[in-house]
Parts: C-alpha cells; sequence; structure tokens
C-alpha cells in the first residue's frame, strides 16, 4: 500500500479529495491500481467521505464498478458524490479509460441521482453471484450504470 501527502490533490473550491493510498494490483479481486481520497469541505480536514477508482477489469469489478464512494449522512444533500467523481476524472483519463462502471444497490436512491447527473448510460440491475456476495459481503444485486469520459482538448 503506497501512502500519498495529507494535503488536496484535486479541488473545485467546495470539495477537496486528500490522497490515502494506492493499493497495488490484487490478483484475487482483479481490481487493478485502486486510488482512494478522502473527501472534505474545501480547506477543511474533517472527512466527510471517501471516493476510490479501481483501474482493472475483471468478475469482481463488474459488480463493484470502477468508481466506489460513499458521504457520511449528515454531509448528504450537497452532492458532494457527484463533485468528487468529476474531480477524478483526470486519473479516469490518465489509466486509459474511456468509460467506467459506477455501481449501487437498486433502493439507493441518491447514488442512482448521482449516476444520472453525471449522465451515465443505465445499463441494467443484475444479480451478484452467490460466490461474490458471500465472500465480499456486498448485495445481491447492483445497478450498472456506464460513465463515458468525453475527452478534453489537450488529449
Amino acid at each position: 500500500m503506497l501512502f500519498r501527502h495529507n494535503k488536496a490533490e484535486y479541488s473545485d473550491g467546495s470539495i477537496d479529495l486528500v490522497p490515502i493510498h494506492i493499493t497495488p494490483p490484487s490478483r484475487e479481486l482483479g481490481f487493478g491500481h485502486e486510488q482512494v481520497w478522502r473527501i472534505t469541505l474545501h480547506n477543511e480536514r474533517q472527512e466527510i467521505g471517501q471516493i476510490s477508482y479501481r483501474d482493472g477489469e475483471s468478475r469482481c469489478v463488474y459488480y463493484y464498478g470502477h468508481i466506489g464512494y460513499h458521504i457520511d449522512k449528515e454531509y448528504r444533500g450537497h452532492h458532494y458524490a457527484y463533485r468528487a467523481c468529476r474531480l477524478i476524472e483526470r486519473e479516469i483519463r490518465l489509466s486509459g479509460k474511456t468509460n467506467v462502471v459506477i455501481t449501487c444497490d437498486p433502493d439507493n436512491e441518491p447514488s442512482r441521482k448521482t449516476c444520472l447527473k453525471l449522465g451515465c448510460l443505465f445499463e441494467r440491475i443484475t444479480e451478484v453471484p452467490e460466490d461474490i456476495y458471500l465472500k465480499y459481503e456486498i448485495s445481491r444485486t447492483k445497478c450498472r450504470y456506464i460513465w463515458y469520459i468525453v475527452p478534453t482538448e489537450t488529449q
């Protein structure tokens, strides 16, 4: 596990993303490199959530997604997950991807709204195989959204 510095790596003036760690690829999950950031309010130290980006492709990524995020309950309703996703677009482009998967539970309406606000395409609701949901303790069904990353002018 590689640890980074303790200052913001990305900011939009409302939130900052402070790197926590980069995990090297794991054969078991097939996540590739996983980068994790603390989400904080701009220029504050208190963590209000986290976001992670996994650059791998595997059977587990199919159900977990490339991007995972959560916002602490008292900070929800301010589009912080959406903002955090927009801030890591650069990392997605740097990894060479033109689209990524975001998954969430079917009853997670705030996350589904975040995906729609990002412009994601709803792909399907899928059943998670028993060996995966039992071993890794994730939900039995997941909504899959595809987020197409628009290239920047400098690419």
